[in-house]
């Protein structure tokens, strides 16, 4: 008795193979239908998409051509350091530095500012080959009296985007990525036009050069000033001497960085107007968009029997 009780409810779990089949040969017409709509639809969405071209450089941590400089910095650091003075770190710290402040809120909004890219980045909508031209969604932006719209423009906004959707639309182009073992970083910005995608990256790198220039310069000029006021205030010859040693050594750091473009890095594979679209990937769009549509047509024809056979 327990045993014909075991094989009912084994019978009664288990799916006839037969009947599925039969379920879903019975629906396949509703099956082709559903997955051909939603492949046409996937090829549409596909097709609707602009491509997307990404210039890439390969860039090295700049090495400091002040070794020797740097030799007679470390021997005066401690007294340096009493003095108040800060006389740097190593190359390896700049480098992470400065990966942190070119992925940056207020360094991409500077970048953006001064190249004026706010039209780029939120109002064009794709790029002609042809002419060579980039094509300016004119619902948003009025080309003429150079006046945002009130509509909702490429960067999902309404009006003149923020400094906050310029920098999350220009972010969502930029890839910045390190390689642990050797320390070379891969930075990629992808766009319509190749020709700009690989102009605004040779003006990232040259933008983030200069700032970190800039920052040396402004730290270098400051220790001078600062040793310059010390030796105002002291008597003592031998302290006198170490100060003056250490303008000395500022000054040849100020002068070596004034002669350093390159400051920050140095491009190791210099980037290149790429001839290949990196996306949309439309194949693979077009191969998901029916795969899905298959799986959800049968799930629909299997569901549909089991309700009316519940019924």
């Amino acid at each position: 008795m327990q045993n014909n009780i075991q094989n009912d409810t084994q019978y009664d779990d288990e799916i006839d193979l037969r009947e599925l089949f039969g379920v879903l040969w019975a629906g396949s017409r509703k099956i082709i239908a559903i997955t051909a709509v939603f492949a046409f639809v996937s090829v549409i969405y596909a097709l609707s998409l602009s491509d997307q071209y990404k210039a890439t450089v390969l860039l090295a941590p700049a090495q400091s051509d002040s070794s020797d400089l740097s030799g007679a910095l470390g021997q005066l650091g401690g007294l340096a350091s009493l003095a108040g003075v800060d006389i740097g770190g190593g190359d390896s710290s700049e480098a992470k530095m400065a990966q942190e402040i070119m992925k940056s809120w207020s360094f991409i909004d500077g970048f953006i500012a001064d190249n004026d890219l706010a039209v780029e980045l939120c109002a064009v909508q794709d790029w002609s080959q042809g002419s060579n031209e980039l094509l300016i969604n004119d619902g948003v932006y009025d080309t003429e009296n150079k006046q945002w719209l009130s509509s909702k423009n490429e960067c999902d906004v309404k009006g003149k985007p923020s400094s906050w959707a310029l920098f999350i639309a220009f972010s969502e182009r930029l890839v910045v990525s390190e390689n642990k073992k050797t320390g070379l970083v891969a930075v990629h910005i992808e766009y319509y036009s190749p020709q700009i995608a690989k102009q605004w990256l040779d003006m990232y790198v040259a933008a983030i050069n200069a700032h970190m220039q800039q920052r040396q310069m402004e730290k270098v000029t400051n220790n001078i000033n600062y040793l310059q006021a010390q030796i105002e205030k002291t008597s003592i010859a031998e302290m006198r001497e170490v100060f003056y040693t250490i303008i000395a050594e500022q000054t040849k750091n100020k002068m070596m960085t004034e002669a350093s473009p390159e400051y920050a890095f140095v491009a190791v594979s210099p980037s290149m107007v790429p001839e290949e679209k990196s996306q949309p990937e439309r194949a693979f769009i077009c191969i998901i968009g029916t795969l899905l549509g298959g799986i959800l047509s049968v799930l629909l024809v299997l569901v549909m029997h089991y309700a009316r056979k519940s019924d």
